[in-house]
């Protein structure tokens, strides 16, 4: 509307000056010849209108002419923005309605505005009927809480990624979720939730863990065996001494008593080690973890005429939120490893130091093993890549993706016959944070 009466004036304002610009040369000629030619006066006076009308038609054509000629490039201009608006909107409808992973529109209030297909099979109702309800139908105090957390901090214009249960009816399904916030004009006017049911994935991954579990259990089964046959032997041999002698030594007993210990502590160790791993994180004590991992673990290395050495150079109240049977898994692992990579000819040493810096605690597990060359240690952690010749080449692998889930690192420094040093860091719990909400921010 502005445009329209902006060119308006533009044709009224050139009509009124050029009018005003006749009046004025007319007279001024019409004067003149008055005075010189008083027919050629009257002839002007007789025509002058037919001129102003033929100059100012002309005037007023190209005028006219050139207005439309921009307001007809203006419109052409418009309808290209048009169709390339139309175009990017399409092209944007197409990546959230066409994903994969279920993508939900959130008001600065949480509200749905639009939920794409997969959302709709995710959470098994019809995005008018998401329309009206709320998410905490869907999700248990503590979850949902969380998620108001990562909601309050998407709303600030950071992005947050996080994994909840979500419950319908008497089924659950476990999702990784990430909150974007939608900025325009460097303002946070809402959010997209993405979100992927992993419930599968994760029992996938569990079952991984379980059967690398049981390949390690196995293979410590003969260690372990072997350590528990050298008590089994010294109680023997004093309850052959007690019936002989008919005396019964207190030294003898105390000895017996110890022996019995190691053999609970060695088969208690296995059992924990076996049992049905729990989901939930929890503060652990990474030295006691080392702790009950190395009694195992001295078992294999005496078989393989290997020494151990444990270093704690860190403090008694160092925390680590996790699980402990999948810590003492990737422990294992790696030991076993550095145990198995030093040839028979060489004498054999393994070296764990635990200690922290910063807000990581390390540990360190040193072999003066064979080592391996550097392209090997770029794919180590590779599902099915070994370097040993009867490996799997799963047990690596596993152990990167509990750290993962730990969200910590796995870093190997290797040098061909002279040894690897496995460098493990994760987090230190401070005891600062929700531990619930810990034990289900697990990503």
């Amino acid at each position: 509307m502005g445009q329209a009466k902006w060119i308006a004036a533009r044709i009224a304002l050139m009509y009124f000056l050029v009018g005003l610009l006749w009046i004025f040369l007319s007279d001024y000629v019409s004067i003149h010849l008055a005075k010189e030619n008083l027919g050629l006066y009257i002839y002007s006076q007789r025509f002058k209108g037919w001129f102003f009308i033929l100059i100012t038609g002309v005037v007023l054509y190209f005028l006219v002419h050139k207005t439309t000629r921009e307001i007809t490039l203006a419109n052409e201009r418009l309808r290209k923005k048009e169709v390339q608006l139309e175009s990017r909107n399409q092209h944007y409808h197409s990546l959230i309605e066409q994903n994969p992973d279920a993508v939900i529109e959130l008001s600065l209030k949480g509200q749905v505005i639009y939920v794409n297909g997969e959302a709709e099979k995710l959470l098994e109702s019809s995005m008018d009927r998401l329309k009206s309800v709320s998410f905490s139908q869907y999700l248990e105090k503590n979850d949902l809480n969380l998620l108001k957390g990562h909601h309050s901090q998407t709303l600030k214009g950071v992005p947050s990624t996080f994994e909840t249960t979500i419950h319908l009816g008497d089924r659950s399904k476990l999702v990784r979720c990430s909150f974007v916030p939608i900025i325009i004009n460097d303002e946070v006017t809402g959010m997209f939730a993405i979100a992927r049911d992993i419930t599968r994935e994760r029992k996938n991954e569990e079952m991984a863990l379980a059967s690398e579990k049981l390949s390690v259990i196995g293979q410590l089964a003969a260690a372990v065996a072997h350590e528990i046959r050298n008590p089994l032997t010294s109680l023997k041999g004093f309850i052959q001494l007690l019936k002989t002698s008919n005396e019964v030594q207190s030294s003898y007993l105390d000895i017996m008593h110890q022996e019995v210990d190691r053999i609970d502590l060695i088969s208690g160790e296995m059992l924990i080690l076996g049992k049905q791993q729990d989901i939930p994180f929890r503060p652990q004590r990474i030295d006691q973890l080392l702790s009950h991992v190395l009694v195992l673990m001295e078992a294999h290395a005496h078989m393989d005429n290997v020494s151990m050495t444990f270093r704690n150079k860190g403090s008694e109240d160092m925390l680590v939120m996790g699980e402990g049977n999948q810590l003492k898994q990737v422990f294992i692992n790696i030991i076993k490893n550095g145990v198995e990579s030093i040839p028979e000819s060489r004498n054999g040493h393994v070296g764990i130091t635990l200690g922290s810096s910063g807000d990581h605690a390390f540990i360190y597990v040193e072999d003066n093993g064979t080592g391996m060359d550097p392209e090997r240690v770029e794919r180590l952690g590779e599902p099915f890549y070994s370097t040993k010749e009867k490996g799997t080449g799963l047990g690596l692998a596993v152990c990167q993706k509990i750290i993962q889930r730990h969200k910590g690192s796995l870093t190997f420094k290797t040098e061909k016959d002279v040894g690897t040093t496995v460098e493990i860091r994760l987090p230190l719990w401070k005891g600062t944070t929700n531990i619930d909400a810990e034990e289900r921010n697990v990503t």
